[in-house]
Parts: structure tokens; sequence; C-alpha cells
């Protein structure tokens, strides 16, 4: 099976000598958002307990746009928590992450910014995290921001900027990024997994 790594080989050399030419141009963690969405009541406040143990900071809840009948949601009824993580605290939880689908990801998980996600279906997958028969198992998703220093300009109160397309980030230099810094493998489609029983 080819692999992204294999495609992006000829352009590495590039992008990394463009990164050490131009400091500026380096991409880095941004935030990694964490995110758990149960539904009301119990499940919910378990699902909080666990992402405060596993990122170490307190989540917010997240309520529904909408009423939907079928699956018993309200208009405003608090249904998922999340967390925004930054800097180093970004960097060591998105680490444990990845190990969690053994450093591989796919193609697919990344959008046109630069920027990718991936979900993690049992918590306790990830390294140091023991099963605890009061909160359960739970799932989550989890979204990384990579952006280039000087994105500032779009998000201040004052003088606010659009940054030019020169700037942008490419899925492409993002990829580079992920191999080189987290030595994550990208492939285009999920491997075969055989199951012995």
């Amino acid at each position: 099976m080819t692999t992204v790594e294999e495609s992006i080989t000829p352009h590495e050399d590039v992008i990394v000598k463009e990164w050490e030419a131009y400091p500026m141009r380096r991409p880095y963690i941004a935030k990694v958002i964490v995110d758990m969405c149960t539904g009301g009541g119990e499940p919910l406040k378990r699902a909080a307990t666990i992402l405060e143990m596993l990122t170490g900071q307190k989540p917010v809840q997240s309520r529904a746009k909408q009423t939907i009948r079928d699956f018993g949601i309200r208009k405003k009824e608090p249904i998922a928590v999340r967390v925004t993580l930054r800097h180093e605290r970004a960097v060591e939880f998105l680490r444990r992450a990845l190990q969690a689908k053994d450093n591989i990801l796919l193609v697919k998980n990344w959008d046109e910014d630069g920027n990718f996600a991936f979900g993690i279906k049992e918590h306790i997958d990830i390294p140091g995290v023991k099963y605890d028969p009061q909160l359960g198992i739970q799932g989550m998703n989890i979204t990384v921001v990579i952006e280039r220093p000087g994105f500032r300009v779009k998000r201040r109160r004052r003088r606010k900027a659009k940054v030019p397309w020169r700037h942008r980030l490419t899925p492409e230099e993002s990829m580079v990024f992920m191999k080189r810094e987290f030595g994550v493998e990208i492939l285009e489609k999920e491997r075969e997994r055989t199951y012995l029983f």
C-alpha cells in the first residue's frame, strides 16, 4: 500500500528548507479541541469528569441548537462537553491521543486549511488511562488547528486583516509537519485488520 508519506517525499525537502529560511512560515499547533457528545443527564456528567481527568482543564458545555424529538433532545439543553487546549498542554495531550491511534492518520482527516480531526472510540485507549466502572467508557472527537505565526491579525480586535493566500497553510505542509514533529504515518485508506479468534 502506498502511503502519503511516499507521495509527499519529493516536496518535503523543499518545504522544510523554506521553513528553515523563513521562520514565519514554520507551522505550529495553535490549539487542540476535545469534545464528547453524550446527550444530557448523567452520561454528560460522567463525560465531563473523564474530560477533566484527561486534560487537567474544566470542560464547558455545548447546548443543542434545535429540538430533535426522536433523540429526546430539547433546544438549549446541554448535550456535550468540550475543552480547548493550547501551548504545551495541547502538544502533550495530542501525543498521547495519537498513540491511541497507533500514530496513524488518514488523508481524509485533513481539511483545505491544513487542520485535521480524528476520533477515539474508547478513552481508555489513551496511554495511562485506567478503566473506572463508575465512569464507563466514552468516545471523543479531537480537532487540531495548525497555523503559521502571524495569524493573529485575523482575530485581533483592532485593525483586523485577512491572512493572504500565500501565507495560508496547505494540507501537504500540515502533513509534513505532523510527520516530522509527531512521527505520524499518513495513509490513503485504513489498513485491514486481521483478528485471531
